[in-house]
């Protein structure tokens, strides 16, 4: 097989904003007879980063899959010698499609893991890449969306997305994405992680790597795409109507004080707020329906607390006006919706699809109530598939899915979300 055609594009958008696009393409030309191919395979490194470790994953990937990938995701945990990681793999991956980010944990066809980097790749005679970027979301994440969308070719079937889990919002950059493209194009992914610090975390880009920014990487040509989603949250009591919010903070429920609401819920464990809280997210009402047709809750995390104002952030838009839930869970409910999730993904990729590669973006509130089982929620994603088959993910701020096929795309958040790549 032909090496792959590398293409980088660097392009003037409108307002006098810049924007990026690279992409690669398979050189030679499908036939009706051809059979697609699609390897993927993941690597996983627990040592020291540097310029060197970096340059070791890549050279394994391409090892492991007999030649180079079209394109590489990159999920590390934030520590020193990240920047000299990525410019490692970048160096010898033999692909300019690299993209990532910092993260809440790791996970790859090894398993789950903490502090450490997993790289994933993919090669294939079928489906071609573009990876976009937009930076400083923080100061108009829908107009981010907007760039990034404009920024993409036509021919993109399937996006994902990393952004910023502190600074962004991801519910308004995916409303300028869904605004701007001129058809339904699913988007999964999630929002960059530091390991529960809340202080800074990274996307990366080729041999770059940024912050406050979102990366959209788009894959074209002939493949399958199967995804799912579930959280194992149930509601408690009665719903509240949402009479004060701004954005993804809460002021008012029913009226009345948000944080004096949750503390009356919480009784003394009011005291942990707003640690406590992601045990205990709210759920919105009515914010979509699956391809069954049921109402499913949109999920919406606790971020911080403001006491004198007795508001509430969270990690994901609350419209006002909204009926919600204060919802529970336990590790067993969690485990058994992330089971569920993948049935859902495998029903969506269709029942003749052979699935190569797995993603799976999971919350970081999951692990938090997981704990010591944590492990568990990758193995049951991976008893569910054939030893063949790669996963990769990481644990994230804030998930990406669609709800359906043809569906719109959303935030969640305390949600365990997949993408089966096939064919």
């Amino acid at each position: 097989m032909e090496a792959p055609l590398r293409c980088l594009f660097c392009c003037s958008a409108s307002r006098g904003k810049s924007w990026q696009r690279s992409y690669e393409i398979p050189s030679g030309k499908m036939t009706v007879k051809d059979t697609p191919m699609i390897k993927a395979e993941t690597i996983q490194m627990k040592d020291n980063f540097s310029r060197e470790a970096g340059r070791k994953m890549g050279e394994d990937l391409i090892e492991k899959l007999g030649q180079p990938p079209n394109a590489c995701w990159l999920f590390a945990s934030p520590g020193k010698g990240l920047k000299s990681l990525v410019k490692g793999v970048f160096e010898s991956a033999g692909t300019r499609i690299l993209t990532g980010c910092t993260t809440a944990g790791e996970i790859s066809t090894a398993g789950f893991s903490t502090g450490s980097a997993v790289l994933g790749g993919i090669a294939s005679d079928c489906i071609g890449f573009e990876i976009v970027s937009a930076h400083d979301i923080s100061r108009d994440s829908e107009q981010a969306g907007r760039d990034l969308a404009e920024a993409f070719s036509d021919s993109v079937r399937y996006v994902q997305l990393f952004s910023d889990g502190i600074t962004g919002d991801g519910t308004a950059i995916l409303k300028g994405m869904s605004d701007t493209f001129s058809k339904v194009i699913p988007v999964s992914g999630g929002t960059s992680g530091d390991g529960g610090k809340f202080l800074k975390t990274w996307q990366f880009k080729g041999d770059r790597v940024f912050t406050d920014a979102a990366m959209a990487i788009g894959f074209t040509g002939d493949f399958k795409l199967g995804t799912g989603f579930r959280s194992g949250w149930a509601p408690i009591g009665l719903p509240k109507k949402v009479t004060r919010a701004a954005g993804n903070i809460l002021y008012e429920l029913n009226g009345e004080s948000a944080l004096n609401v949750y503390e009356r819920f919480l009784g003394k464990h009011a005291k942990n707020l707003p640690a406590v809280g992601v045990e205990y997210p709210l759920g919105l009402i009515g914010q979509f329906k699956d391809h069954t047709g049921n109402d499913h809750l949109l999920l919406r995390a606790t971020m911080s607390v403001n006491r004198e104002e007795g508001s509430i952030c969270f990690a994901g838009e609350i419209p006002d006006g909204a009926m919600v839930y204060l919802t529970c869970g336990d590790r067993t409910s969690l485990l058994d919706a992330t089971e569920e999730a993948v049935r859902m993904a495998m029903a969506d990729l269709g029942r003749t699809a052979r699935p190569h590669l797995v993603f799976i973006y999971s919350c970081m509130a999951r692990k938090i109530l997981l704990g010591l089982r944590t492990k568990e929620e990758f193995e049951r994603v991976r008893s569910q598939f054939d030893p063949a088959v790669s996963v990769l993910g990481f644990y994230t701020y804030g998930e990406y899915c669609r709800v359906k096929r043809d569906g719109p795309s959303l935030l969640h958040n305390e949600t365990a979300t997949l993408a089966v790549i096939g064919a």
